[in-house]
């Protein structure tokens, strides 16, 4: 299975001035736990990280200081998370079939939540992971006044990886880029070209790394998993 790290964003919402991927976690680049993680996936056989190139020199200090044995590859980002996808999409090796996507920031994804993709996505064309919304969640219009309250047994909150169909999935992109579609993952444009995604139960404790206090959390998650 071949996995794609979008990692070319920014740390503005962290207070930072550098790729928050780089910013530490309990001593080491957010980008090491992911990238840990996907090694110790028993499914996953190749890695392609998509970043802007003033970062690569710390990427290639991560995968030192690692030693991964899986082949890892260092992508052109681009300005967008689906321009990094896109990117990403087209350094696949030619014999890449099903690709899951995950996002360097949810850092804390386990390996068995690496497996468990990978072996649902070889009986669908498209999957997300996700979590069931616990949260009454409200619909509120531009002056933020309450328009509707939809079922939350109804609601799932998106997480990643993602995974899909090579082949479908370069045409959905090819699709995305001539009509100008914007999205915020790749599902979406799954789901804007009629094709289905299936849901794969995920981890209460992959959340995205964000801002500070996402970065607090997550050193309690991961001090509590050493235990």
């Amino acid at each position: 299975m071949h996995l794609l790290i979008p990692a070319a964003g920014s740390g503005r919402r962290m207070g930072s001035q550098r790729n928050k991927l780089l910013l530490s976690l309990l001593g080491k680049p957010l980008l090491s736990w992911t990238l840990a993680a996907a090694e110790d996936s028993q499914h996953i056989s190749w890695i392609g990280i998509m970043g802007q190139k003033e970062d690569f020199p710390d990427f290639q200090a991560i995968l030192v200081d690692l030693s991964l044995t899986k082949p890892v590859e260092l992508i052109q980002g681009g300005a967008t998370r689906q321009e990094s996808v896109y990117n990403g999409l087209q350094a696949l090796p030619p014999d890449a079939d099903r690709v899951l996507i995950h996002d360097g920031a949810r850092c804390l994804a386990t390996p068995d939540l690496f497996d468990r993709s990978a072996e649902a996505l070889l009986g669908c064309q498209g999957l997300i992971v996700a979590i069931p919304v616990k949260d009454t969640i409200k619909v509120v219009d531009e002056s933020r006044i309450v328009r509707d309250t939809p079922d939350r047994s109804n609601l799932w909150a998106a997480q990643t990886p993602q995974g899909f169909e090579v082949k479908l999935l370069k045409q959905c992109h090819a699709e995305g880029r001539e009509k100008g579609w914007e999205v915020t993952d790749d599902a979406a444009l799954f789901e804007k070209c009629g094709l289905p995604v299936r849901i794969v139960e995920g981890e209460e404790t992959n959340l995205k790394v964000t801002t500070p206090v996402d970065l607090s959390v997550a050193e309690f998650i991961l001090r509590q998993r050493n235990k």
